[in-house]
């Protein structure tokens, strides 16, 4: 669809700007991998992908809370913008109902995204952790139990990103997969589009869809044989630029598609390359390597086990560990996204979302 066609849908969605007030966003739904996971995984038994123990966390709230960083996320970051708490994990809040610990969920909205999922139900499938189809569900049943107010949903934000670990792991050399670039990003896409579609079926209305980052310039590319070392993998962030393309032209149709949605683009990538391009401008001394890990890049031990070692300064480093961005970082992304022009967040920044006042269909 037309750049101009979709800002008239914009303006025809819009009743009125409030300026003054974030209330017209109550909470926040995340749906993800460990780019928003909040400590999802500690709840899951057996779940093999853990960020539930040190030095995680050490920045900001001085012990592991199950993010895979150092502090917040990009998600904790909006939620402070907005003036809401952070979100809780589901999993944790669904203990403290069952044990009557908690009388309702929180007000605040719900973080569902399990580290080491993807947007294809497979991918990690061994490892314990829950698909975005999966964290899905589990909001959908919250909805049909009526735990969580329809009209709290359609004042809400989703957040969706995914797709960093598909993408990875079709370069595992033990991985043979089935189809070719082009057909396994197309795959993916049409998960992604499912889940748009259901997100607004429950009631969804202001729906933000994050890009992936370089994930071919992550430190666990050490790992990968046929990645080099010394410069980003081409090949996979070709990809994953592929995928970022066709997941904007898929939420350029979200107004188009669900009547009084909005559908709004975050382009990590484009800010991640632009802190790489000029990493002293914004008080990075390394962009390459990992703070906390072991191997060359820091990209071959995970952060906290045996044989790691971490760096002195963390908010000079774009890496935390061997996969995942700094808080600092992620601050950085998080005031693109907030305030950012259209190079960074389109057709609207964050700000503007949560000021809009919608004509609810």
């Amino acid at each position: 669809m037309e750049k101009k066609n979709l800002y008239t849908h914009l303006l025809i969605l819009l009743v009125l700007i409030n300026l003054s007030s974030s209330l017209n966003v109550p909470a926040i739904f995340i749906f993800g991998d460990s780019v928003f996971d909040a400590g999802n995984n500690h709840f899951i038994k057996n779940c093999s992908v853990q960020a539930d123990f040190p030095p995680y966390g050490s920045t900001f709230f001085y012990h592991p809370t199950g993010r895979f960083t150092d502090g917040r996320t990009v998600a904790d970051f909006i939620s402070q913008f907005i003036g809401i708490g952070l979100q809780q994990p589901y999993l944790e809040a669904q203990i403290a109902m069952m044990n009557g610990s908690r009388k309702e969920y929180p007000s605040n909205g719900l973080n569902f995204a399990c580290a080491g999922s993807g947007v294809l139900q497979g991918t990690n499938k061994d490892w314990g952790v829950l698909p975005i189809q999966e964290q899905l569900r589990q909001f959908k049943t919250l909805i049909e139990e009526k735990a969580i107010n329809r009209s709290v949903v359609e004042r809400s934000l989703f957040f969706l990103e995914s797709g960093s670990n598909d993408i990875f792991n079709y370069f595992l050399p033990l991985d043979t997969p089935k189809l070719d670039p082009d057909a396994y990003v197309e795959a993916m896409i049409k998960e992604v589009t499912n889940l748009t579609d259901q997100i607004y079926k429950v009631g969804a209305r202001r729906i933000v869809v994050f890009s992936l980052g370089p994930v071919g310039c992550v430190p666990a590319r050490d790992l990968l044989p046929a990645a080099p070392i010394n410069r980003c993998y081409g090949k996979m962030n070709a990809m994953v630029k592929k995928y970022n393309k066709a997941l904007e032209s898929l939420v350029n149709d979200i107004s188009t598609r669900h009547p009084g949605a909005i559908g709004v683009y975050g382009a990590v990538y484009d800010t991640v390359h632009h802190i790489r391009a000029a990493p002293t401008r914004y008080g990075f001394s390394n962009v390459n390597s990992a703070c906390c890990g072991d191997g060359p890049l820091g990209g071959q031990v995970q952060c906290g086990k045996e044989g790691y070692k971490i760096c002195q300064n963390p908010q000079g480093f774009l890496f935390w560990d061997y996969f995942h961005p700094t808080q600092h970082t992620y601050e950085l992304i998080s005031e693109a996204l907030w305030e950012g022009k259209k190079s960074r967040i389109r057709p609207i920044n964050l700000k503007t979302l949560t000021n809009l006042t919608l004509a609810l269909v």
